[in-house]
């Protein structure tokens, strides 16, 4: 992965979690404050703590990825170390598709002129839990290689061995 590559990746992994705490901060103010920043109602409380409970999710995927960037960059991503990274980022994308189906459940009794809005939100949480399979695809993609790559410095310190 090039240098600008990273810089870039990580740019935009600052960006995301600045914005989420900053998100994720108001939302809690609102909560212990007791009032709507916006029109001074009270807030809708599960909305903000499923809210919040998203966003740590979600932060908790970007420090991953910065963690498995750093390794790549070191080119240590390689290693049985990779692995619980990766395991995070499934659990947050399975968090945060549970969440949506959360929020699903609690906007469709709102819905029931329209329950085309529940079905396309649902259709939505499938396709955040479709990214975490994939993501579990790649993770037994990156197994294979860490195997390979023991493998290989088997193979090389054997042959070393005999030359």
């Amino acid at each position: 992965m090039g240098k600008l590559a990273v810089c870039a990746l990580r740019a935009v992994l600052v960006v995301l979690l600045v914005g989420t705490v900053l998100v994720q901060a108001s939302m809690v103010w609102a909560l212990v404050s007791g009032n709507d920043p916006e029109d001074g109602s009270l807030p809708l409380t599960p909305l903000r703590v499923i809210t919040i409970l998203g966003l740590a999710a979600a932060q908790a995927a970007l420090f991953c990825v910065w963690r498995l960037v750093t390794m790549v960059r070191r080119r240590t991503v390689f290693s049985p170390a990779a692995f619980r990274y990766v395991d995070v980022v499934i659990g947050s994308i399975v968090a945060a598709a549970l969440v949506w189906f959360t929020v699903t459940i609690l906007n469709a009794p709102g819905q029931r002129d329209d329950p085309g809005v529940t079905v396309i939100m649902g259709g939505i949480g499938l396709a955040i839990l479709g990214v975490a399979l994939i993501v579990l695809v790649l993770r037994m993609l990156l197994a294979q290689a860490v195997a390979r790559d023991v493998e290989a410095s088997q193979m090389q310190a054997e042959l070393d061995e005999v030359i």
